[in-house]
C-alpha cells in the first residue's frame, strides 16, 4: 500500500465533516444542546447526558497543556521518522480535553503543565503549539 497515510483515520459518513475542516484549517467540536456541554473526540451522542442532539461547532483554537510525553522511539509508521515528538493531552478552551502533538516546541524540557497552546495544521491534522 505504497502512499498510505498512517497518521489520519479513515474517513467515514460521521467524521468525513470534522476531517473536511481540520484540512481548511479548522478545529470542530461537538456540542450537546440537551445540557449544553462540548466534547471531542466526535461522537454521535453526548458522553455527558447520552442525548443524540448534538451538532458541530468551530473551536478557538486555544488550549492549556495537560501533560505531555517526549517519544523516543516509535517503529510504526511515520511516527519513527517524526522522533522524538511530543504526544500530548490538552485541555481546550471550549472545555473538553484532546490528545494531540505539541510541534514546534524547541526543546521539550521547557514545556509546562497549564502552558497555553494554540492550534496548527500539519497535513490537515490539528496539532498544538506555544500560544504567542
Amino acid at each position: 500500500m505504497s502512499g498510505q497515510r498512517y497518521d489520519i483515520p479513515e474517513a467515514d459518513a460521521f467524521t468525513r465533516t470534522y476531517w473536511d475542516a481540520a484540512a481548511q484549517g479548522q478545529l470542530l467540536i461537538r456540542r450537546c444542546r440537551a445540557c449544553a456541554r462540548a466534547h471531542h473526540y466526535p461522537r454521535e451522542f453526548c458522553p455527558h447526558c447520552w442525548s443524540e442532539d448534538v451538532t458541530w461547532e468551530p473551536a478557538g483554537g486555544r488550549a492549556t497543556l495537560y501533560t505531555w510525553s517526549v517519544v523516543h522511539r516509535n517503529d510504526l509508521p511515520p511516527f519513527g521518522q517524526r522522533t522524538p515528538y511530543v504526544a500530548a493531552v490538552v485541555d481546550l478552551a471550549e472545555g473538553p480535553r484532546m490528545m494531540t502533538e505539541v510541534v514546534d516546541c524547541g526543546d521539550p524540557g521547557r514545556l509546562r503543565a497549564g502552558m497555553q497552546l494554540s492550534v496548527v495544521f500539519r497535513e490537515g491534522v490539528p496539532v498544538f503549539r506555544a500560544a504567542g
